[in-house]
Parts: structure tokens; sequence; C-alpha cells
């Protein structure tokens, strides 16, 4: 790779042993992907948060870093709420540790906003190069808001946090970010709910594998993308989609993609996935919730005592600016948590089936939750929670 004399400097060790240590890391990243250079970064988001996923070993890596971050950058949801993970029944030892890791990362000047959704934290803007490592919130950036980032590995987007910059390749590279699939979607329902697109990228996603789509027959809106790219990106490898006169490359660019295989996906296809089946326990919020989710929710919550246990997950800021909201909702019986998720913590694993309302959940809690996971509308899980 062509370095800078500033990066040659700490690749040499001038700025500390952490810096080199973590500009080796980015190097080599950048020399298996055939990266030229280094590109300035405007923020980053670092994943490796919860204790669940990265243990006792992850846990001796961080704090034996010594350094500073010098981009924007917020951690990824960690195993448990920070502030009541005692009410989510979280084991004290399990705690400790996940304080530990907490605290590391503050040590490195990473924000503990500890959520996917970063986006709802930051100003990001087309075209920024970004070092974000959560594959929901990597497929936002590139697909939604059209910002440049590939999907980092935790020690990575560290890296590129405290050093500011990450190896140019992959999607920072506009020629990398064309359509290679058309996937043509027949039949979508009449104003549907986010959660019918978590199930189509539940789908497209199989399909797609690490092949960028482009989507003619839908038109979502912010949060259903979002749920769209997150889905894809757990039963794929999906980190950029186009949806046609909706996403602003598709609009920019008018791609072609005549000469493309094309994917027919019927509405029954979908449908399909909606199985109906009575949960254990509810889940929403993966990703995170955005205020205009936690308000629909707190509207179908309204007057209803839950039956069932009712898990919402939304970053810490989100929660505090809709406090009325989320008092409404914590009223019926539901709690709102901020910090982790369904997918990370080990409050959810006492359960056996799982009613969701994402396609990302509905891949993720079988494997990292051990339990069965089942999709339904957002007002099917509240209608579910709220029956005998």
């Amino acid at each position: 790779m062509n370095l800078t004399p500033e990066e040659e400097a700490i690749l040499n060790g001038e700025e500390g042993e952490t810096r080199q240590q973590l500009m080796e890391i980015l190097i080599g990243v950048g020399t298996v992907f055939g990266a030229d250079e280094m590109v300035p970064i405007r923020s980053a988001q670092v994943s490796g948060a919860s204790y669940k996923t990265i243990g006792e070993w992850g846990l001796k890596w961080l704090q034996n870093l010594q350094a500073k971050a010098s981009v924007p950058a917020v951690l990824n949801p960690v195993g448990m709420d920070r502030i009541r993970w005692q009410e989510m029944g979280i084991d004290p030892e399990f705690a400790r540790k996940q304080l530990e890791v907490i605290s590391s990362y503050e040590a490195l000047g990473i924000r503990l906003e500890c959520t996917c959704t970063p986006y709802y934290l930051y100003i990001t803007e087309y075209g920024d190069h970004l070092a974000w490592s959560e594959s929901s919130a990597v497929s936002y950036a590139n697909s939604v808001i059209g910002a440049r980032t590939n999907r980092e590995g935790g020690p990575s987007a560290l890296a590129a946090a405290i050093i500011g910059k990450t190896p140019k390749y992959g999607l920072h590279l506009v020629e990398n970010r064309k359509p290679q699939l058309h996937i043509n979607v027949r039949s979508e329902p009449e104003n549907p709910d986010a959660s019918w697109y978590g199930a189509l990228g539940f789908l497209a996603g199989k399909i797609s594998g690490n092949r960028i789509p482009i989507f003619s027959g839908i038109r979502p809106a912010r949060d259903q993308l979002k749920n769209l790219g997150a889905a894809m990106a757990a039963t794929g490898a999906v980190a950029l989609y186009h949806v046609e006169d909706i996403t602003p490359e598709a609009r920019i660019f008018t791609y072609d993609y005549s000469g493309l295989e094309e994917i027919v996906i019927e509405a029954g296809d979908i449908a399909d996935l909606f199985t109906g089946e009575i949960p254990d326990a509810v889940a929403i919020g993966c990703p995170h919730c955005s205020p205009e989710e936690i308000e629909h929710l707190a509207g179908l919550l309204d007057g209803c005592t839950v039956k069932r246990p009712v898990y919402i997950f939304a970053s810490r800021d989100v929660i505090n600016r809709t406090p009325e909201l989320v008092r409404k909702i914590e009223r019926s019986g539901a709690r709102v948590y901020a910090d982790t998720c369904m997918v990370v913590s080990p409050s959810l694993e006492k359960y056996s089936r799982i009613m969701v309302n994402s396609g990302k959940a509905l891949a993720y809690v079988p494997t990292m939750c051990g339990a069965k996971a089942t999709i339904g509308t957002t007002k099917s899980c509240i209608d579910a929670a709220c029956t005998p």
C-alpha cells in the first residue's frame, strides 16, 4: 500500500505501540483486499461489544490497548442494559465482565451509545467514508444514505476509529457499487408493515448471497428500508442494495439492469413466512427502534396489559428523546431496554419460541438465543402479547 509520511510514522511506532499495532491491522486488511491507499473516515461503529460474543480473550486484548479514537465512534449493542441489567435477569458475573468490556472501550474514546443504528446519532451524508461494522448499519449507510463503508470486523473498525482512516477498497470505490442482480417483487401489498420488508429481505438475502441487488416493484419508506437491508445482511452477505427510484444511487445513476439475472419474488412467497404461532415472548427492535417505531408501539399498547413478556430495544438516545412514549409503553407491562438487543443478550435464552417483527431477528434468534423464531407484523406481535 502507498502510505503517507504520517501513516509511515504510525507504522514505525513513533506514536506508540497501540497505534502501531492497529495500523498493522489496517494495512493487513488493505493488503488482502488489494487497497492502494487509506481513506479518511467521518465516523466508526465498533462491534465486538457483548461479553457473550468476545469472551475473556477479547476483553484482555481490549484492556491492553492504550490510545484514543480520533474520529466520532460508537459502540455496537452489548449484552445487557447498562442500567437495568438486574431487571433483565442478567447473571451478576456476566454483568461484571460486560461492564469491564464497556469500561475498556470508554478508555479508548468510544462513545457508549451501544447501538446498531448509529445513523440516528450522527449526521451521515451521501459520499461519506465510514468504518462501520454491524451488518444492518453497514447496509443502511451504503444503501439508504449512500455513504461508503465495507463491513468491518471488530478489530478493524476499532483500528479505524483510533487511526481515523480505513483501507480504500470494496464499497469505498464507486465502480464496485453497481447492481449485480435484479429482484423483481410482484404484488407489493397496500401499506405494508415494516415486517413485510423484513420477510422480503429474509428471502432476498438467501438469493443474493454477496451480490448487490436492485429491486423493482416496491416503494419502501426509511424504516422499511432498514428492515429490508438488515434481513439481507443476516441471511446473505448483502452490504449494499438499490431500490429503483428510491435509494440515492438508483436515482442518481439510473442503473440499466436489463442484462442482469432476474429473480421474481411473489407476495405469496413472503406471506408463507408469517405462520401466526403463539410465542413465549415477543421481541421488537432488531435493528433498534426509531422514534417513529416507538410512537407506533405506544399506540398499539395503549390500554393493553401484556400477558407475555415483551422486550423492545432502542438506543438510549432514542429512548431519552421519547420519554412519554416509553412510559406509555411500559405501563402495559412491556419493557424498553437500551444498549442491548435480543441477539447479543443472554436474557432471552430462557424462551423456547420468540415472536419478532424483523427478518434479521428471524434469522439470528435460533442460533444466538437457541429459540424458535416466528415472524409477525408489529401489530400481530402486540396482539399475541396481549392475548391470554
